[in-house]
């Protein structure tokens, strides 16, 4: 995916907003469900906050207008994954125009606990042309840092019990067929998202993180990344 002349967008961006410059900052962390994602956003939160940054935090399936849908759709477990990838989309689109872009254009970070990035993944495991989907999230905005959590199936698979007790359906991949047995679906449908994240994350030059690695040590990594960040954008 290549980015506008704008260089604000991966792609035409949102056709009915000029192009403009911001002040803020955009930040990503990308990783599977127990990953640590959560944490470490709300922990960066804090420590940007304590250092007199305004800060937005977001992520997926938080629209006030689709959210509650999405929810609902998947509880049959019956969605089709077209649609479900338009949901998705129109969930991210909402929250682009009505929060991300109003929090930069204010000079917010904004911490994004996933992104375009998670969607991609999942929709290309389900089979979505990728040129498909390059076009289809071509109107969000390009992050100026974006993590990844890299954490192995078999101990998300140890995290989920430990923190829920059982597994989901979808982030199982139950809707693939790919094993009777949920336990092995949820193996072999990680290992398969692990594939396209390492994918992802030679093409748009995440930053790897370690997500088995102790809470402290992946959060002062994160720090120091951040904190080099907003040095320079001082000094811009």
């Amino acid at each position: 995916m290549t980015t506008s002349k704008s260089t604000n967008y991966y792609g035409a961006g949102l056709p009915y907003m000029d192009e403009w410059d911001y002040s803020g900052k955009l930040i990503v962390i990308e990783g599977a469900d127990c990953s640590g994602r959560s944490t470490q956003t709300a922990l960066l939160k804090q420590w940007l906050e304590v250092n007199g940054h305004a800060v937005m935090d977001t992520g997926i399936k938080r629209s006030d207008l689709v959210s509650g849908v999405i929810d609902k759709a998947k509880q049959g477990n019956v969605l089709g994954k077209t649609t479900l990838s338009l949901l998705y989309a129109t969930d991210f689109a909402d929250q682009l125009e009505n929060k991300i872009i109003p929090a930069l254009r204010a000079g917010f970070i904004v911490l994004a606990d996933r992104y375009i990035f998670t969607l991609m993944v999942r929709d290309a495991v389900r089979g979505a042309d990728p040129l498909w989907l390059h076009e289809l999230f071509g109107f969000a905005l390009v992050p100026d840092m974006t993590f990844y959590l890299k954490v192995p199936p078999e101990v998300l698979l140890h995290r989920h019990f430990q923190k829920r007790g059982y597994l989901e359906y979808w982030e199982s991949g139950m809707d693939l067929s790919l094993s009777t047995d949920m336990i092995e679906s949820f193996h072999r449908y990680q290992n398969m998202c692990q594939q396209e994240f390492d994918d992802l994350t030679e093409e748009y030059n995440f930053i790897m993180l370690d997500g088995t690695q102790n809470i402290n040590e992946i959060q002062s990594n994160l720090q120091e990344h951040v904190g080099k960040l907003l040095k320079n954008r001082k000094g811009a």
